[in-house]
């Protein structure tokens, strides 16, 4: 079964994340901020990450940068954000994000992605 791992510090958010794509079967951790989304990656092999931006403790940038390659390259990274500058988009993708969905989202949008990105 394929994991995914939910880190977001907005309760609702991820809630609302969460209530989006369990129907697609797949198996669902939650981080509420980043050294638990750190801790939750390293010891676990998630196929997909819906990494929040800004997070209390570790930004999502600051927890791509301490991952290993392997880890990051394992799995598919989704950023979401209100940062939508350029300069921020730029630092994360150099620290692995594969793609991003802009807050406020549509959970159909989200859900759509994850059902085409982790796909058979």
């Amino acid at each position: 079964m394929k994991k995914i791992l939910v880190a977001d510090d907005e309760v609702t958010l991820r809630m609302l994340i969460v209530d989006s794509i369990e129907d697609l079967g797949f198996e669902v951790d939650e981080a509420e901020e980043g050294k638990e989304a750190l801790e939750k990656i390293q010891n676990n092999d998630y196929d997909l990450i819906i990494l929040d931006y800004m997070m209390p403790s570790m930004t999502g940038i600051e927890v791509l940068n301490s991952l290993t390659e392997v880890k990051k390259k394992n799995a598919i990274i989704l950023m979401l954000t209100a940062k939508t500058q350029d300069k921020d988009q730029q630092l994360a993708i150099e620290a692995g994000v594969d793609y991003f969905m802009t807050k406020p989202f549509s959970p159909m949008e989200l859900y759509n992605f994850v059902k085409e990105a982790l796909h058979d």
